[in-house]
Order: structure tokens, then C-alpha cells, then sequence
């Protein structure tokens, strides 16, 4: 069973009380924008859901923008909006910018504090090793068992003067980039140990406080070689979530990835993830249709050539296998896509 923590309310005060300290000596400096943009042309060969079968168009699965500018010596601001297409297969609605960053950082030497909404530890570095959220979001991402940002305070950095260990923790409202809605709070945190520069391991671990006694906590373990030539890399996860009536659900997920080099320009990726229990939250997991009654199988496998440094197309196929059903096996989901990502 969860056990209730002590409030990090103290932690919060005296992290706020140092982040904020240092900017009355802030000076302006050149500001840098940027900013990415990926989506595709997609077409659902086969579906669960016979509603969905023979669908096909584009959709921008995500356009970045980021403002980032350095304020004083070792003070930096950023500020990032984020754009999407719905990708429930119904809504027609328009984009909508939303606030993906707003922080503060200060740095000094090996060690970085972080105020505002940012980045969360659960999957930052995993996603980097992965190196494809152009074409899909890493596991845990995708099966809705976290959040990519939070607003709290984080501190990052490196332990050791040869950045082999690096630290990632967080104390956050648990909302996301949302507003928060009570008492509660969530703490994050990520170790890495990389022994050899191609060779990282990753620990993980969270605990949100939520209303009604209905908690969470996830532990997660990963490890990636990468090179030049390629890249190999697995992930192991485990969510504990509490329910009112004093009982648990356990949702358990392991994905395993690898990407080759082919010649300068091109790369061959492929990833297999497995759920070893239905999500209950299948079935608004945007862009890819999953049914909420099985353990779902997902692989995902394509090419990646780069057109220039900037421009990038990446044909793939994603397909979904269900097994140990509660009731009738759904038909297995596949979705044919032409992704392009560009920067600038």
C-alpha cells in the first residue's frame, strides 16, 4: 500500500528563496528563438474499432516555439508554447497554443535550479536516448502513466566533475502544466550512472499525493548503449496507483528499442512495447487507437532519412496486438504513416 508523506511545503519555500534571490541583479541579454515542427500523413489499415478503418489525412502531431534568453551571468529564462492537432479521429477543432515551459534557471558550476513549469524527470533522458519523439512519444508517455512538465522547483546537474552521475529532482504540484486543484504535491526523482561514455543506467522513482487517498507512485529502471553506428536501449516501469476503497491497480509496462545507422543520411528505428494489464486510459491516448479491455503489444518500425540537418521524413507503421482479454480479443490496429520533422 502507498503510505501518506510529509508535505514538501519547506523544501518549496527555501528552494524559492534561493531561485529567486539572485535575479535582482539581473541584466538583459540577446534573446535566441527556435522551434520544431513534426506531423504526418497517416492511414489506418486495420482497426479494433471498425469506425476508424480506411481513415487517412494530415495532422501536426506537435509544433514547438521557444523563447529563450539569458538574463544575467548564470540566469537564464525560457518560455515555450506548444501546438497539436486533435488526434481522437473526431474533433475538427483548431490549434490552440499552449504553455509547454515557463521557468527560471540558475546555474552554477556542475548544478542547475529550476522555478516555473519545466521539464519533469520521469522520461527527459530516456526520451533523448530514444531520439524519436518525432515519430512516437517513449512508453510511459504514451500510456498517460506521467507527465512530460510540471510547475514546481527542480534541481539538476552532475555529481561527480566527469558528469558520470547525473541527479534529477522535483517537488511539483502533480498537475502537468495545468492549474493546480489541491493540497497535495508530487515528488520526482532520477539518477543516471553512465560507467562508459555509450553506456547509461537510470533510476527512477515518483510520489504524487492526490485527493480521496487515491496516491500514486511508479518506479522505473532503464539502460541504452548508443554509438555512431546505432543505438539499443530498454525500459522497465511499474505504477502503483491506491483507490478509495483501500484497494490498488498495478499497471506494469516494458519497451525495449533500437535504432541502426544505414548509410550518413539514414536510419532504421524499431521499438516493441509490451502492457501487461489493460489501461483504463486507452482509449483517449491521442494519435494511435488502443482498446481499453486487453494487454495491448505495440510496435513501431521505420526509416528515418534526413533531407538536410533541418528536414527529415520518416515512412513507419505502427501496429497494436491484444492478448488476455476480459471478453473477445479486439482485432489488432495497424496505422501506416509518413512523418515529417523539420527545425528552425
Amino acid at each position: 500500500m502507498i503510505r501518506h508523506t510529509a508535505r514538501p511545503g519547506r523544501l518549496l519555500m527555501l528552494g524559492l528563496t534561493l531561485l529567486l534571490g539572485g535575479l535582482q541583479n539581473a541584466a538583459a541579454q540577446s534573446p535566441r528563438f527556435s522551434g520544431y515542427m513534426f506531423g504526418d500523413y497517416y492511414y489506418v489499415a486495420a482497426s479494433h474499432n471498425p469506425d476508424l478503418e480506411e481513415r487517412n489525412g494530415f495532422w501536426f502531431r506537435r509544433i514547438y516555439f521557444t523563447f529563450d534568453q539569458r538574463v544575467a551571468e548564470r540566469w537564464s529564462v525560457r518560455l515555450r508554447t506548444e501546438m497539436s492537432q486533435p488526434g481522437d479521429f473526431t474533433s475538427s477543432s483548431k490549434m490552440t497554443p499552449e504553455v509547454k515551459d515557463a521557468y527560471v534557471q540558475w546555474t552554477n558550476g556542475r548544478h542547475t535550479l529550476l522555478l516555473g513549469i519545466s521539464p519533469t524527470p520521469t522520461w527527459d533522458r530516456l526520451e533523448k536516448a530514444w531520439g524519436y519523439r518525432s515519430v512516437e512519444k517513449t512508453a510511459l508517455d504514451l500510456y498517460k502513466f506521467g507527465s512530460s512538465r510540471d510547475f514546481g522547483l527542480a534541481a539538476r546537474g552532475t555529481l561527480d566533475a566527469d558528469g558520470r552521475v547525473q541527479y534529477h529532482v522535483m517537488v511539483a504540484n502533480g498537475a502537468s502544466n495545468g492549474t493546480e486543484t489541491d493540497k497535495g504535491k508530487k515528488v520526482l526523482a532520477s539518477l543516471a550512472f553512465s560507467p562508459v561514455n555509450a553506456f547509461t543506467v537510470e533510476g527512477y522513482a515518483d510520489y504524487e499525493d492526490r485527493p480521496g487517498r487515491t496516491n500514486r507512485a511508479t518506479v522505473q529502471g532503464a539502460a541504452w548503449y548508443s554509438r555512431k553506428e546505432g543505438r539499443l536501449g530498454v525500459q522497465v516501469a511499474h505504477q502503483i496507483q491506491q483507490k478509495a476503497d483501500g484497494g490498488e491497480d498495478t499497471f506494469d509496462v516494458v519497451s525495449v528499442f533500437g535504432v541502426v545507422r544505414l548509410q550518413d543520411r539514414l536510419h532504421a528505428l524499431a521499438r516493441l512495447d509490451h502492457q501487461f494489464q489493460p489501461n483504463p486510459r486507452a482509449e483517449s491516448i491521442a494519435y494511435v487507437p488502443f482498446a481499453p479491455d486487453a494487454e495491448a503489444s505495440f510496435i513501431v518500425a521505420g526509416l528515418d532519412y534526413a533531407l538536410t540537418d533541418q528536414v527529415h521524413v520518416m515512412p513507419n507503421v505502427e501496429v497494436v496486438t491484444y492478448s488476455n482479454a476480459a471478453g473477445a480479443t479486439p482485432d489488432s490496429d495497424v496505422l501506416a504513416r509518413f512523418t515529417f520533422y523539420y527545425t528552425f
